[in-house]
């Protein structure tokens, strides 16, 4: 049992050793997983074609500034001469005639006193809230990869402490081994190094597997398939965040894209409530036709032209105009307070992150100075051991707290890098 679990570790970590070299994995930075990201996820490219829905809604909506062209071909046969229609559902001249005629009539808004104008203000508010909406998605994806990328990275420095203690506690056993062979050690010391070793090894696993989760979510972020083993490079540290908290917030009010897309609601609910109260205004239009009868009764010339202006006055709908109108108002005022409300939360989002930021770095540079300090420890405590003037226990406590201090170390690293990219988010500064 004691040759099993002396060779235990130095299998399990050969085999990461191993696999690692094999695979070769390919190199990555931060920078080519956010580009990976932007090219591949499914949501980007979502966010985008709703932006491009926008453009065309955009064009459907200002065509009403355009003139309208048809054309028309017209063939009529009727029962006999002079035929006309009684009971039709219009009033309009019910002579029919024998013909055959091609024609185009033209139409040209004059004005609609603002309506087809604000209703293309609204179209093209609605497009950018739709632009902003896609950039507010570009930097949910790139917060949720640096997230997993730093989750990565987090996993590899453990799985190297876990790695580099396997090695130096399987060397530990040996020795202590040969010392207790030829009794200069007692087998307490070998039970001690051996557990010590095992507990090296479950560390490793819980590295090796919060790694693959990592991956698995970075690949799926980056549009991957199938997982990927990469070798991520570091990022550098950031400089430290200013004291003054306001002015991320300021930054956020002024570039959240959320924010900005709400704004851009917000004012096209205005503009259609403007152009739903320009329905009970007149609607004034030139109309003109043109066109040839080269087969028609006696009574119908060979050709005709006309041109004319037509105003329509909206008179009484039951109520129809004014509930458009009213319905338009407290939409606008619905989005108004919208709006509020996201600019609260904005600002109290970005305080908490400013927050959050401040204390992960307070806490990096703790704990880099109780990495120190456990170092020191632990030197001490092996000399200390070598020297035969402590027990084995002691030894382990100090390696202990300089295992926990080197986790600690990383943790509170790449949790400071993290919050930097939350507070970046939050101030819509993330690209």
């Amino acid at each position: 049992m004691k040759l099993l679990s002396t060779f235990g570790g130095i299998l399990l970590f050969g085999s990461v050793v191993a696999r690692c070299a094999a695979a070769d994995p390919p190199e990555l930075t931060l920078q080519q997983a956010h580009e990976t990201a932007l090219r591949n996820h499914p949501l980007i490219h979502v966010g985008d074609l709703k932006a491009l829905i926008a453009g065309q809604n955009l064009r459907e909506v200002r065509s009403g500034f355009f003139p309208n062209l048809s054309a028309n071909v017209v063939a009529v046969g009727t029962t006999k001469d002079n035929t006309r229609l009684a009971a039709i559902g219009a009033l309009n001249n019910p002579a029919i005639f024998d013909r055959n005629a091609e024609g185009l009539m033209i139409s040209q808004l004059i004005t609609d006193f603002g309506r087809t104008a604000n209703l293309t203000g609204s179209a093209r508010l609605e497009a950018e809230a739709a632009a902003n909406n896609a950039q507010a998605t570009r930097e949910q994806i790139l917060l949720a990869v640096d997230e997993a990328f730093y989750a990565a990275l987090q996993a590899q420095a453990e799985t190297r402490v876990a790695g580099q203690t396997i090695t130096n506690r399987q060397a530990f056993l040996d020795q202590v081994t040969e010392l207790a062979r030829v009794k200069l050690r007692s087998d307490l010391d070998v039970s001690f190094a051996r557990v010590n070793l095992e507990e090296a090894q479950l560390l490793l696993s819980k590295a090796q597997n919060d790694l693959q989760a990592a991956f698995a979510q970075l690949g799926t972020l980056m549009g991957v398939t199938e997982p990927i083993n990469y070798r991520l490079v570091e990022t550098p540290m950031p400089e430290r965040l200013s004291t003054n908290a306001t002015d991320f917030v300021q930054q956020a009010l002024a570039r959240r894209p959320d924010l900005l897309s709400l704004r851009n609601r917000g004012e096209a609910a205005t503009k259609f409530a403007k152009a739903e109260r320009a329905l009970s205004y007149p609607t004034i239009s030139a109309v003109a036709s043109a066109g040839v009868v080269p087969v028609r009764d006696p009574q119908l010339p060979d050709n005709y032209a006309a041109a004319g202006v037509v105003m329509s006055v909206p008179l009484f709908a039951g109520g129809y105009y004014s509930a458009r109108r009213e319905s338009a108002l407290l939409q606008a005022q619905v989005d108004e307070e919208t709006l509020r409300d996201l600019q609260d939360n904005v600002i109290r989002d970005v305080r908490v992150a400013w927050l959050n930021a401040q204390n992960a770095f307070d806490r990096y540079q703790i704990t880099g100075r109780l990495l120190e300090n456990a170092r020191q420890s632990y030197d001490l405590a092996q000399a200390r051991y070598k020297q035969q003037i402590s027990s084995i226990v002691e030894l382990n406590q100090a390696e202990l707290n300089l295992i926990s201090a080197e986790i600690s170390y990383g943790d509170t690293r790449y949790e400071y890098l993290v919050q930097r990219s939350a507070l970046s988010f939050q101030t819509g500064g993330l690209r």
